[in-house]
């Protein structure tokens, strides 16, 4: 007679396998950021405890849509010469981002609600539902993949809602890349007069060890499959 699994083990096991290194990822030298099923390695943006408003549903880090504040959330680590690979999903209309090259955090209490709001400032890898966006229509550098505000990709990224999709993010000494579903659409160098313009300090530094965050902009966003690599 066959023995059937208890569902609670069944759902680990799926959340594990959404959530994983291959045998090449793992003698490259990956390391898996989100284990399906907890929290672990993850704060709030500002090293606080992991905020309520993200949960770990259906092997994924999500955030939680409400009235009230909203929290981006980091890795505890940080990291120099990198590349992180996620894969990541957004509701019809929805609007997030991967966060890098941190400079910053922000805590403050949002008006007229009881909570705080806390944002990480820096270079953003700019997650959105193109097709319904005004402000990806018009201008380009708030599109899917780009680094937002500042760069557009090439060709220009109309990314599907409701759907998974896979982003890789390179930072090599000056050399920056975004990768969109397997195809490189954007790279650039952080001594481009743009970059320290808008993101440096005014003496024209940038703090080059960061932690990554994922951003929570009162929109559903899953993210799974979450993976790093030194590059140093």
């Amino acid at each position: 007679m066959r023995r059937l699994l208890p569902i609670a083990t069944l759902l680990v096991a799926t959340c594990a396998a959404q959530n994983r290194l291959t045998p090449q990822e793992q003698s490259q030298g990956w390391k898996l950021l989100f284990d399906g099923t907890t929290t672990t390695g993850w704060t709030e943006v500002t090293g606080l405890p992991f905020p309520k408003t993200w949960t770990v549903a259906d092997g994924c880090l999500k955030t939680i849509v409400g009235p009230g504040a909203f929290q981006d959330i980091r890795t505890v680590d940080t990291y120099r010469d990198f590349e992180f690979q996620f894969e990541w999903r957004l509701a019809k209309g929805g609007n997030s981002g991967v966060k890098y090259l941190v400079q910053k955090t922000d805590r403050w209490q949002k008006k007229g609600v009881d909570g705080f709001e806390a944002r990480a400032r820096g270079f953003e890898y700019q997650l959105l539902d193109d097709g319904v966006a005004e402000e990806a229509i018009k201008d380009p550098k708030r599109g899917t993949a780009s680094l937002y505000t500042y760069f557009a990709t090439t060709p220009v990224i109309k990314a599907e809602p409701e759907k998974f999709h896979q982003s890789r993010i390179l930072v090599k000494g000056n050399h920056v890349e975004h990768w969109y579903d397997g195809a490189k659409v954007l790279s650039f160098d952080l001594t481009d007069p743009i970059v320290v313009k808008g993101l440096a300090a005014p003496d024209g530094t940038l703090k080059r060890d960061t932690m990554i965050s994922l951003q929570h902009h009162d929109a559903e966003v899953w993210f799974r499959n979450i993976k790093v690599r030194r590059l140093e």
